[in-house]
């Protein structure tokens, strides 16, 4: 793939999940949701990174902070501590000791909250995509 297919690749992939946490979320499945919000942020800070770093294959990470960090996003001390956050919801739904713990806590007005901000995140990280500079 060249450059502008990987980053497809990434947007294409991160925009299918978009689509289909909106639709867990619509039938009240908010674990999943959230989720599924923390893979469309990873995949477009990857698409980011491929920008960023020429082609280069995005590390194996699930961490946004870091994503962020490798793509020389200046974060403040509030979105950073967001998207730590949302980092957490991929290990929580993974693993059976945090699962019911997780599933518990994703009420409709948390999940609300954090996919909200998820959707923000998304749009600002896809504006960033289509500018000249990063």
């Amino acid at each position: 793939m060249d450059k502008e297919e990987h980053i497809t690749y990434w947007i294409n992939s991160a925009d299918h999940d978009l689509d289909v946490a909106e639709t867990l979320f619509q039938s009240g499945k908010y674990d999943w949701c959230l989720f599924l919000g923390h893979l469309v942020l990873e995949k477009m800070l990857k698409a980011l990174f491929v920008k960023v770093h020429g082609n280069k294959l995005p590390p194996r990470t699930h961490n946004l902070v870091r994503l962020a960090e490798l793509c020389n996003i200046s974060l403040s001390e509030e979105q950073e501590l967001f998207l730590d956050k949302v980092s957490d919801f991929n290990l929580e739904i993974r693993y059976p000791d945090y699962r019911q713990k997780f599933y518990e806590k994703c009420t409709y007005d948390l999940t609300l909250k954090y996919f909200t901000r998820i959707k923000e995140f998304y749009r600002w990280f896809h504006s960033l995509l289509e500018s000249e500079e990063q």
